[in-house]
């Protein structure tokens, strides 16, 4: 793509409103803009990486038989006030209602959709197990949204729904889920700083799992394990001196993002709406299920607020929106205009700025945007490109088949 043809533009200064890394890198950056507090929009960018982040869990929730849907952002009253949590979540739900002074929630999440969505499908043992997922936007009344897109009152999420015959077969697909999520994480660049962190599991387990990213922006407080690496939350480190599971009992504290938690449901939510199924002798038993959930825009944020530096971000290169990006600093723009046409016959996405701009302005935007590499031609290149990845101080002067070839 052409940076020219971009419509947005890279921001000088920072927004006066936002302390967080996240929000001021990608703000300025053109990746997101901000609409009102807690909300953003995605500009093209922005919406590249996300893909890119959905493609990574889509993929990974794939391969543990996920079965994707999509089902409504907007709730019908009666569906909450069959679990309860109408009133129960009364601080966190925006409700509204129409001109018949019918009721409905934007949803934060999706139990009490899922259920009586599978109810139709399931009678028998033999319709079991399976799992739905989504990627859908959730709405949450945050009062004092902050932390860019740490905290929203519209975010992103992943949500995984399994529902099963009994507690061996949930516990086989939680340690699926285990799995895919840690690929997941390895695959965004947050293998390194991701603990698998046990919380308290409320009345569905004896303990649910939270995947925690230790950053010092984070607000969460967790504490890892000094001999296996494993995580726990403050509530549990309240109530056990000890590892769950290593029971070693030395921590280290640290400050980290939730990016991810998975939960056993149970029959919390299978029971009230009546989610049954017969077993081979005719016998009726509640649904046991799990959830799964990854917030999208609160995992691109976690990204930036580990991998940046005092000039811009410095995305993985997994989720970056490109590859390489090209920058043009000679007047005649033939040769830059050939590697170009070049790269991208390879196969590779290339950010091409060809604006007419000054040399410190786009070397500037270039560490603001943080592709994972530069590649800048100039007067001098003497048929060479210089290339630089984001990461590292080092420049080269390599003809362009060499640089090719090295990312063959």
């Amino acid at each position: 793509m052409k940076q020219s043809q971009l419509f947005t533009k890279t921001l000088k200064n920072v927004p006066k409103d936002e302390t967080s890394i996240n929000a001021q890198y990608l703000i300025r950056a053109g990746y997101i803009d901000k609409l009102m507090a807690g909300v953003y929009s995605f500009l093209p960018l922005g919406r590249i990486v996300m893909k890119k982040i959905e493609d990574i869990v889509r993929e990974e929730i794939n391969e543990i038989d996920g079965q994707e849907i999509l089902m409504p952002a907007l709730h019908p009253k009666s569906n909450w006030q069959k679990t309860g949590r109408w009133d129960e979540m009364d601080d966190i739900l925006y409700k509204l209602e129409d001109t018949s002074d019918r009721q409905f929630t934007l949803g934060p999440t999706h139990e009490e959709i899922v259920v009586p969505l599978v109810q139709q499908y399931i009678s028998s043992y033999k319709d079991l197990p399976f799992a739905v997922y989504q990627f859908q936007t959730k709405f949450r009344k945050e009062l004092r949204p902050k932390a860019g897109l740490l905290r929203g009152r519209e975010f992103l999420m992943k949500d995984l729904y399994s529902f099963h015959t009994n507690e061996t077969d949930l516990n086989d697909y939680y340690e699926k889920a285990m799995e895919a999520y840690s690929k997941i994480f390895s695959r965004v660049g947050l293998r390194d700083v991701t603990h698998l962190t046990y919380a308290s599991g409320g009345a569905f387990s004896k303990y649910s799992h939270e995947y925690q990213a230790v950053s010092e922006s984070g607000e969460d407080i967790i504490y890892v394990c000094q001999n296996c690496q494993l995580a726990i939350n403050k509530e549990i480190k309240d109530e056990t001196p000890s590892c769950p599971e290593c029971k070693g009992n030395e921590f280290q504290e640290e400050s980290a993002i939730e990016v991810g938690n998975i939960f056993k449901l149970q029959t919390k939510y299978s029971e009230p709406f009546g989610l049954h199924y017969d077993d081979d002798m005719s016998k009726s038993h509640d649904v046991i299920m799990g959830c799964y959930g990854i917030g999208l825009s609160r995992l691109m944020g976690t990204i930036v607020e580990i991998y940046h530096d005092e000039k811009g971000i410095a995305w993985p290169e997994e989720v970056a929106p490109f590859k390489f990006h090209l920058i043009n600093l000679n007047n005649n723009s033939v040769q830059s205009d050939e590697v170009y046409d070049s790269l991208q016959k390879a196969g590779f996405a290339v950010l091409y700025d060809d604006r007419e701009l000054s040399a410190g302005k786009k070397l500037q935007d270039a560490d603001l945007i943080g592709l994972p590499y530069r590649l800048v031609v100039g007067s001098k290149s003497d048929g060479k490109v210089e290339y630089k990845p984001r990461s590292s101080d080092e420049v080269e002067l390599l003809p362009l088949n060499e640089m090719i070839k090295k990312h063959a």
